[in-house]
């Protein structure tokens, strides 16, 4: 096994030269790769598997490929006890190899041959009815454990048929967690077979009669595990409960508030068969100090782990199983698992100035996931009504800057935390302006044929440049503005002031940030 694979060690100094000038448009980049021009051609295929083998199937059959037991190219997939060159979160980790007569997976667990499998998708090219897999020898594995999205469905609802989309394609590019906000001041979006008065229409101030049954849920939970997928639903408390309060006519936080909430979270915990229930304890009063160390402990006793949004209410090490990070106040604990949703609203984004400091970010300004730094989320809040759900995709660039956390989450690195300069593109002969456009370049292929059909609002930027002159004489602000590599590009005299002229590329430029 290692001497099959003692090239990639000379090969992790240039792996990133030899991606980029290969014609596949791989996304996320794996961490080694290696492209041996030995393309496999799909056609009679002798398929051998311990798992998935439903999946390979239809894989093989829409690659215009055909399974036959004794054929001599063979579609071999192998579960191993390690991949030995995964410095981290080794149970997503993968070895592949793309011959001319043989494709070859290696992988600890299930989830890691599915990656492979999204790889090899990526590695397809269509010739006739027929497709072949560029050849190629691919080591791969995530720098974060945690990389995902979240819906606020509570505010406005959104079809299950949606979500699924979501969840489905952006599976494709290594995303595997979907958190599902389901409940808001504004609805109650989760059946309750035990209290319907909460999902009633007179409790609903927004999109009444719009909320999911139990079925669906559970549906949608066999639907993530298929693709890979850790859904994590969440049920806020104390705050952002004014659909609760309408219904029952009590706080959060009263004792008959504690009775209500325990026998809904009864039904919750017995409809997800899922590890983790968010509590959310954001943005609200603690007016009962029982109230969070009680739910906490009655969600554990239903066999969950739980997550709460920091800011919230402060927990030691051993009293939360994992916080969320939210604002420039959330905070890290040592000894407590934390997700990073800092500045990571999508809500709040342009999609051209803010992609280019989401794709640089460093996840909590670390260059790889820790047992304290779990990775990421990016939520969509959907605090104003839209009436047309395609519109919340478009309006938020959904699938543009997921694309570009997915790269990061999974590759690690970046070059500054989100809050810094990173919203303007640096020169072109920059080491980060290469990097971004050529990620650009692959997003933009993937644009035309995995996301052909959806809302995907992003044009090419990298090409667009600006001469932008200081708006205050002498310099200026715009030193705080541009980083220092972005140097004067000209200079004029008026008035007996002195003005500067410098750059910019890119579609959307940031003159005054909300951080500065």
């Amino acid at each position: 096994m290692k001497r099959r694979f003692s090239s990639f060690i000379g090969m992790i100094l240039v792996c990133a030269v030899t991606i980029a000038q290969t014609s596949i448009s791989l996304l996320p980049k794996p961490q080694l790769y290696k492209d041996t021009g030995k393309n496999f051609t799909m056609g009679k295929v002798k398929l051998s598997t311990p798992v998935l083998r439903p999946e390979w199937e239809v894989f093989i059959m829409n690659a215009g490929g055909e399974i036959v037991e004794h054929s001599s190219s063979v579609i071999e997939v192998e579960l191993v006890p390690s991949i030995e060159e995964a410095r981290l979160n080794g149970a997503e980790a993968y070895r592949l190899s793309v011959s001319n007569k043989r494709i070859k997976i290696e992988a600890v667990t299930e989830q890691g041959v599915y990656w492979a499998m999204q790889t090899l998708r990526q590695l397809e090219r269509k010739k006739g009815k027929r497709s072949s897999v560029a050849g190629c020898e691919i080591v791969d594995w995530p720098a974060f454990r945690i990389r995902g999205f979240m819906q606020d469905v509570g505010r406005s609802y959104i079809s299950m048929e949606e979500l699924k989309r979501e969840i489905e394609i952006l599976s494709r590019f290594k995303i595997n967690v979907f958190h599902w906000h389901l409940t808001e001041n504004q609805a109650w979006r989760l059946e309750s077979k035990i209290f319907p008065m909460l999902n009633d229409s007179v409790n609903t101030i927004r999109m009444p009669g719009k909320y999911y049954t139990l079925e669906e849920a559970r549906d949608l939970v066999d639907f993530c595990k298929k693709h890979q997928v850790l859904l994590i639903p969440e049920i806020d408390m104390p705050g952002h409960s004014a659909a609760f309060v309408r219904a029952f006519r009590h706080d959060m936080q009263s004792p008959e508030g504690m009775k209500i909430l325990k026998l809904l979270l009864d039904e919750v915990c017995e409809t997800f068969d899922v590890p983790y229930l968010h509590i959310g304890t954001d943005e609200v009063e603690f007016t009962n100090p029982h109230f969070v160390p009680e739910m906490v402990a009655y969600v554990r006793s239903k066999g969950k782990k739980v997550i709460s949004w920091n800011p919230g209410w402060h927990y030691k090490p051993g009293e939360i199983d994992m916080t969320h990070l939210w604002s420039y106040r959330g905070k890290a604990q040592p000894g407590i698992p934390a997700i990073d949703s800092k500045f990571h609203y999508l809500n709040h984004f342009d999609v051209f100035g803010d992609i280019v400091a989401l794709y640089n970010s460093r996840i909590y300004d670390q260059a790889e996931g820790s047992e304290d730094i779990a990775g990421t989320i990016l939520a969509l809040w959907h605090d104003r009504l839209i009436g047309n759900e395609w519109n919340l995709v478009i309006e938020n660039g959904l699938y543009p800057n997921m694309l570009a956390i997915a790269e990061r989450a999974w590759r690690g690195g970046g070059t500054e935390y989100f809050d810094g300069l990173g919203t303007i593109l640096p020169p072109e002969d920059t080491e980060a302006f290469k990097e971004f456009a050529d990620f650009e370049k692959r997003m933009l292929w993937h644009k035309e044929h995995t996301f052909k059909g959806y809302p995907f609002a992003y044009v090419k930027q990298t090409n667009v440049k600006w001469n932008i002159t200081d708006a205050f004489p002498n310099g200026g602000d715009m030193d705080k503005v541009f980083p220092p590599e972005q140097e004067l590009k000209d200079t004029y005299h008026y008035n007996g002031n002195t003005y500067g002229v410098r750059q910019a590329i890119g579609a959307g430029i940031y003159l005054r940030h909300v951080w500065g």
